[in-house]
């Protein structure tokens, strides 16, 4: 049976009780207050908060296929204390105070997500049970101990980052190679699909108004033009993140990256007592090319890795399951858990994320024009895009509040090479992270150059 237009093909949607066809709008409002581009998290988040501060406001959502159908529903379910940036941030001694603030901020979002979700009814299978980096070669124990001593050396308790030795580690996460691993209790495990639903349930509560299957063509200061027709608004916020390509605008503001994920049946209970991941940890090996698995509530394991970028920044709606890159995420999972090997995988999906040319997410605002964004997450957007909503209503209500002091407001990227060079950068940056991992994999020590060459273009 084909998959609806609607569906986006992952684990999270099938899972939902129901999945209800989208409506296309006969007509559109002639104005609204404010208009935000997507329903995703950023712009459910957006009109979550701004509602709160300004109940009067006329708000319209103006989403392309359905609310989630992106990256808020189709990622790893982590929702995490951190976000890309801030440990560049911290290395910086000049700049280190500023990312103390990003990070603490970025610990609170995580605990602000639970306490909305607790407010309002809404269930995401939240459960803050931590993230562990577990050291799956000897030589990335120091370095992950290391990197421990350098929270604590900035302020960070104990409470908040720790090492724990191999014996340890492995009463949490027991697979095939584990020389200890880094914690964090500051990342909690969702199911993002019945997150953004359950937000965009709330949102229309409000009085918000979302119109799915209205694609938006461009916008300018005070007007967006959509497949449906043009309404105006004094503010245009546009969360698009990986889909921002598909403005006429907007080209090469954000490039579109996927993430491939795999998730298994369900486990039976000795398989858990063998695993672990008593309290829904989520985990990862902290690998280049990124790795990254929870335990869902109906205890499978969700799986996950970074794909590959297309040419001219083409936008699958879907990714085939058959597709081969997910025959390496699973292959990965597998030899993460060997006791996995006979498990039947269930769903196989995969999704665009954004990338923003500096690598590091923004909030830009505009007042004298009425523009704004947010966006760029490189995959670590759950908790991010709460934040960025926060932090963008704060801007556009006028609040002078700390969020909208933080270092990531106005950090506005320059837009990406043309092609080719914008192909040939990414797959520079998958080969050099591909590289840089086996061969350290191999020979258990730091690669140097394929290792350095990655970071050179990723920062």
């Amino acid at each position: 049976m084909p998959i609806a237009t609607h569906d986006n093909g992952s684990f999270w949607f099938d899972s939902l009780e129901s999945l209800p066809e989208p409506e296309k709008p006969s007509s559109l409002p002639r104005a609204t207050d404010v208009a935000i581009i997507g329903a995703g998290f950023t712009g459910l988040w957006t009109a979550y908060y701004l509602k709160q501060r300004r109940p009067d406001l006329s708000i319209a959502i103006f989403e392309a296929v359905t609310v989630g159908y992106g990256a808020s529903g189709r990622n790893g379910g982590w929702c995490m204390g951190l976000a890309m940036g801030i440990e560049d941030l911290l290395a910086k001694p000049e700049t280190r105070h500023v990312g103390i603030q990003v990070l603490r901020a970025m610990h609170e979002t995580v605990d602000e997500v639970g306490r909305v979700c607790q407010a309002e009814n809404i269930d995401c299978h939240y459960q803050k049970g931590g993230t562990l980096t577990v050291a799956t070669l000897p030589f990335r124990a120091k370095r992950m101990r290391d990197r421990v001593e350098r929270f604590h050396s900035m302020g960070f308790s104990k409470d908040d980052y720790r090492w724990l030795p191999a014996s340890e580690a492995k009463r949490h996460i027991n697979c095939a190679s584990n020389y200890g691993a880094s914690y964090t209790p500051h990342c909690a495990a969702i199911h993002p699909a019945r997150l953004v639903k359950g937000l965009a349930e709330r949102v229309r509560e409000l009085g918000v108004a979302i119109h799915e299957l209205t694609p938006v063509t461009n916008f300018e200061p005070g007007r967006i033009h959509t497949e449906v027709g043009s309404v105006d608004a004094s503010i245009v916020l546009r969360a698009t993140e990986g889909y921002t390509d598909s403005l006429s605008n907007q080209k090469r503001r954000v490039m579109p990256l996927y993430s491939m994920m795999v998730a298994t049946e369900p486990l039976e209970r000795g398989m858990w007592e063998e695993i672990g991941l008593t309290q829904r940890e989520t985990f990862g090996d902290g690998r280049r090319v990124v790795t990254y698995g929870q335990r869902t509530l109906d205890n499978r394991i969700a799986f996950g890795g970074r794909g590959s970028y297309y040419f001219g920044s083409e936008r699958k709606p879907r990714i085939s399951p058959e597709d081969p890159m997910l025959d390496v995420v699973e292959q990965n999972l597998r030899d993460f858990f060997p006791i996995l090997h006979d498990v039947e995988v269930t769903h196989r999906w995969g999704g665009l994320m954004g990338v923003s040319r500096h690598w590091r997410p923004s909030v830009l605002f505009d007042r004298h024009t009425g523009l704004g964004s947010a966006g760029g997450y490189v995959g670590e957007g759950v908790a991010a895009s709460n934040l960025a909503g926060r932090t963008l209503s704060d801007l556009v209500t006028g609040e002078n509040s700390d969020l909208a002091r933080l270092p990531w407001v106005g950090d506005d990227p320059d837009r990406w090479e043309r092609e080719p060079l914008r192909w040939a950068g990414a797959k520079a940056v998958k080969f050099f992270g591909d590289r840089a991992d086996r061969k350290e994999r191999d020979s258990n020590a730091p690669s140097r150059l394929w290792g350095g060459l990655f970071d050179r273009l990723v920062g």
